[in-house]
């Protein structure tokens, strides 16, 4: 399955219960269609991760994560050697008498690797290609940036002892940043730009709505009216749609049917994860934001 339309990816993506935009819907579409990784960024928890997945599930294909971080490097992203493997097997060879002069061809084939996820998604043989989710580009080196271009720009990898491998239909690519740091812009300009903000009133609420089921209507609409307002604020992290969707099931789970000062500072550590932020609402601004939220 492919999408057929810019429409066709706002209906998939919504009967997986992701509410897209039609700039969102028309940059996946291309991307699809131009056969280029879709660049994402944007503030954590405003859905960038959230976009592979659902993209995944809407072709019917496997997700490939890679999950970037500080130290990543190219054995960890594309293979290794099973050397506990190759042992036991150079083991039972002797002990069954074995020609040593094959030995090394045979611990040296694809029997013996494991396949990491860039090797994974070039290797993947099913009918639709897999989406290859690299999250979080920006927490990884310079360095393994420049790896990633390369590899990006071929989809082959060469294993000395193997050969080269090559794909069959290169993968729907989605690389996501927080943009903790600039991105370099050879890797940018091989893939198409999004950024993603946070979603308008009526967006979050129809996601909220979707995602907790059997929330109050009333509770949903003030959740989202509160997390309106607080993102106007100068926080140390603002909070995402992924800490709206943690507190409204945190709320529904305490039986709220809608907001009060008290229920609100209870609940704080579900939407902030600094302790600043949280005393910095704390006092008259938290009372003058819960009335605005419940009023109108």
């Amino acid at each position: 399955m492919y999408f057929s339309s810019i429409e066709d990816v706002q209906g998939a993506l919504a009967e997986q219960k992701y509410f897209s935009d039609r700039a969102i819907a028309t940059t996946i579409y291309l991307a699809q269609a131009l056969g280029k990784p879709l660049f994402l960024e944007g503030e954590a928890g405003v859905g960038k991760t959230e976009v592979g997945k659902v993209m995944a599930q809407a072709l019917g294909t496997k997700l490939i994560r890679l999950q970037c971080y500080e130290g990543l490097d190219a054995n960890h992203a594309l293979y290794e050697w099973n050397y506990a493997k190759q042992m036991l097997w150079i083991r039972l060879e002797e002990a069954r008498g074995g020609a040593r002069d094959n030995l090394g061809k045979t611990i040296f084939s694809e029997d013996f690797l494991i396949k990491r996820p860039l090797l994974e998604a070039i290797t993947e043989r099913s009918q639709v290609p897999p989406v290859l989710l690299i999250d979080e580009i920006d927490r990884a080196d310079e360095e393994f940036e420049a790896f990633l271009l390369e590899v990006l720009s071929d989809f082959q990898i060469t294993i000395p002892e193997i050969g080269t491998l090559k794909t069959e239909r290169p993968p729907f690519v989605v690389v996501t940043s927080n943009r903790t740091r600039e991105i370099h812009d050879a890797l940018k300009r091989r893939c198409l730009y999004l950024w993603i903000t946070y979603p308008s009133l009526e967006r979050e609420l129809e996601i909220v709505t979707a995602k907790v089921p059997g929330i109050d209507d009333r509770l949903a609409r003030q959740i989202c009216r509160f997390m309106q307002q607080v993102r106007e604020e100068d926080f140390f992290k603002r909070p995402g749609v992924a800490e709206t969707l943690d507190w409204a099931s945190a709320l529904l789970y305490l039986h709220r049917n809608s907001l009060d000062r008290e229920i609100v500072e209870a609940t704080l550590g579900c939407i902030f994860k600094y302790q600043e932020d949280i005393m910095r609402l704390r006092g008259e601004q938290l009372g003058a934001l819960v009335d605005a939220a419940c009023g109108g």
